[in-house]
């Protein structure tokens, strides 16, 4: 028995809540750990006690083995549990802990070693008689041995990291002449976020689905698997949308997927909660991917169906103690469970390859009809050295339709204003057709959403009306105090400069007492979606200016009210906008406005408000980091001639590469950025002159 009453989470962010909150429940005491960068993180008020690592990068902080080990010995926790990402899939830290005499809250190190390199984990899964895709997974990593092989399995082939998960250090190749790129790529990538820049070769399928299977196993010999979740919908092989039970697996299917992932498990001794994961086609084969040797950001949905607590089973087998439910028993369950969906909810833009975002959350509130897993609060800040995901939204219902349903509302009303989120494309996945009515491989975003454009939604206009019209309602030295129950009075008749999307626009303001109107016209810029709203009737063109592409909202009643968030106070407009009643939730920062309204998002600077140095001034022939980072590699030198889309440099932020090309071709006036050096988003990197 290894009993133990308390634990340090080696880890951050949401996770450390959600194993915190179990522990408390089970009377455990609870240790979080701090990089500088987290000190006022929220992760940390979750526990009992906060103990500062230090460090801001991961390898200064949360991947030092010699930092959490002698937090958790000065803490006098017990036992430690590594949540996932960072070195939960570790083995030398598994095994550093138990050396240390801590119970370590995971499966044992050598089961650890078995699947944590996937090139020998595909090796052991076929002695087993488990099937694999072809590939190529030996030992040498030379580039004519590559090559060789890649050659010989044939295109499409996917380039792995052997160490690792997420989807880093994956590339995907189609031709031939991609590869060496692919190579280095993926090389670098897996060096910088797992240390270990081996990689594996495999037949790619490009429309496969991405099925996993959760099993469960004690230190008595017993090994369980708890059903199916579907993982396909992915971006950047991430997912972002899971759901259980998957619409593609029927009762049968579940049972030789569960009994091959129990096979799997018993192969490697294995102990505590783990994933094999597989992909699946449409004739119900399936082959093995990869085993997770830790917990799932996606577990809740098990939890949803079952109407267990799976940090509760970790916990528990981690004191000893047997799995307290068998296998015809959970699958009673699972399938009686009704369906769960879980989103991530990401700082990241999805207009723009879906870039990861670091910044403040100046104002964040949780919905109230869904579970909400998450580390945040207004004023907190993402930074720009972690992984990108906020936290996770999980709705569960009777059926499919149901839960979609209640997931895209709840995505509707979670206000996370400051920075950009893919709140609101997730709730437009949620309710596409082809989502509905379950066309869903891993290929999905790639068919449906492709496209930058396709994956962004402008605001309305009557949504820029109404925060024009209110930014045009508050004298430039009003603080929010004075805003409370706000209404116009007398006549009106100004001009509402914002700038939206990097564009000037002007919109004039007119009326009198608690009736005003906002007229657009197209000479100082488009209006977000002017020709759908005229279409829709949602707005009319202002009469005798039909040749200017002009529109008018009629903005009644509008009044300034203050509503509590959990986290203080926030803002709240209410108007009547075109007859119809809106309320919209607000967040001012100096000249910045955030605002969120039906669902949708709309971010403007007030003109009248900022300085001309905080004006946008668009630069084409500057390159700026698109997000806080350290740049790794500088290929360009000041006074070279380079092509358009020649690589210049590569920066890496929140474990990702990110590359800048040269937008066109040109000579490069000047490099302002050194390899190894932290830069600010939006800092000038590259000046480059036609």
């Amino acid at each position: 028995m290894s009993a133990f009453d308390s634990v340090l989470v080696a880890n951050r962010g949401e996770i450390v809540v959600r194993v915190a909150r179990t522990a408390h429940q089970m009377g455990l005491h609870t240790v979080a750990v701090a990089s500088d960068a987290d000190r006022a993180a929220p992760h940390g008020a979750s526990c009992d006690r906060v103990m500062p690592i230090g460090g801001e990068r991961p390898a200064d902080s949360y991947l030092r083995t010699d930092k959490l080990l002698a937090a958790a010995q000065a803490s006098g926790a017990q036992a430690i549990h590594p949540g996932y990402g960072f070195l939960s899939e570790n083995a030398a830290f598994a095994q550093a802990v138990i050396d240390a005499g801590f119970t370590w809250i995971g499966p044992p190190p050598e089961a650890m070693r078995a699947m944590g390199d996937k090139a020998r984990a595909r090796q052991r899964m076929a002695a087993s008689g488990v099937p694999v895709l072809p590939g190529y997974d030996g030992e040498d990593q030379s580039r004519e041995t590559l090559r060789r092989e890649a050659h010989a399995i044939g295109w499409p082939l996917m380039v792995k990291a052997t160490a690792g998960g997420g989807g880093r250090g994956m590339r995907l190749v189609t031709q031939p002449e991609q590869l060496d790129a692919a190579l280095d790529s993926a090389q670098t990538e897996a060096q910088s976020a797992f240390g270990e820049p081996r990689l594996l070769l495999e037949r790619a399928l490009l429309a496969p689905r991405h099925v996993e299977i959760q099993v469960f196993a004690d230190k008595h010999g017993n090994v369980v698997h708890l059903g199916e979740r579907d993982c396909s919908v992915q971006r950047r092989h991430q997912k972002i949308v899971e759901e259980a039970p998957s619409p593609a697996v029927s009762p049968e299917l579940r049972r030789r997927m569960g009994e091959a992932a129990v096979t799997v498990a018993r192969a490697v001794g294995y102990v505590g909660a783990g994933t094999v994961e597989f992909l699946l086609d449409a004739s119900g084969a399936f082959w093995f991917m990869e085993m997770n040797t830790r917990l799932q950001v996606e577990h809740p949905l098990t939890e949803a169906l079952i109407g267990i607590d799976l940090v509760e089973w970790q916990l528990r087998v981690a004191m000893g103690e047997p799995l307290p439910l068998g296998q015809d028993e959970l699958l009673h369950r699972y399938e009686r469970g009704g369906h769960a969906i879980e989103v991530r909810l990401c700082a990241e833009d999805p207009a723009r390859d879906f870039l990861p975002q670091s910044g403040t959350v100046q104002r964040w509130q949780a919905p109230a009809t869904v579970r909400c897993d998450h580390a945040l609060a207004s004023g907190c800040a993402v930074s720009p050295f972690y992984d990108s995901m906020l936290g996770k939204l999980i709705a569960h219902a009777p059926t499919r339709g149901a839960a979609i349903r209640q997931l895209a509302h709840a995505l509707d009303h979670t206000v996370c204003l400051g920075l950009s989120t893919n709140r609101r494309f997730l709730s437009r996945v949620l309710r596409h057709p082809a989502f509905a009515s379950d066309a869903v491989t891993t290929a999905f975003i790639a068919n449906h959403f492709g496209d930058n454009t396709l994956r962004t939604e402008p605001a309305p206009s009557w949504l820029e009306a109404l925060a024009a019209t209110a930014a045009a309602s508050l004298p430039a030295y009003s603080l929010p105090a004075l805003w409370q129950g706000w209404t116009s009075s007398g006549s009106v008749g100004t001009d509402a400069r914002i700038e939206l999307d990097g564009a000037a626009r002007r919109w004039r303001i007119a009326g009198r007492g608690d009736e005003l109107t906002a007229t657009f016209t197209a000479g100082a810029g488009t209006a977000t979606d002017l020709a759908t709203d005229l279409a829709a009737g949602r707005a009319t063109r202002t009469p005798g200016t039909e040749a200017q592409n002009s529109v008018t909202h009629r903005i009644q009643s509008l009044a300034w009210h203050d509503r509590p968030t959990g986290h203080g106070t926030g803002l709240e407009v209410r108007a009547i906008v075109d007859g119809r009643p809106v309320t919209a939730q607000v967040h001012r920062q100096g000249p910045r406005w955030w605002w969120l309204c039906d669902g949708v998002e709309l971010e403007l600077l007030d003109l009248r408000l900022a300085s001309a140095g905080n004006a946008t001034q668009a630069n084409a022939l500057a390159l700026r980091a698109p997000m806080h980072g350290r740049v790794t590699q500088v290929l360009a030198e000041a006074g070279a001639t380079v092509e358009a889309g020649a690589l210049l440099l590569v920066m890496e932020a929140m474990k990702m590469e990110h590359r800048i090309h040269a937008p066109h071709a040109g000579t490069v006036k000047s490099l302002l950025a050194r390899a190894g050096e932290q830069v600010a988003a939006r800092q000038l990197l590259v000046e480059l002159t036609p």
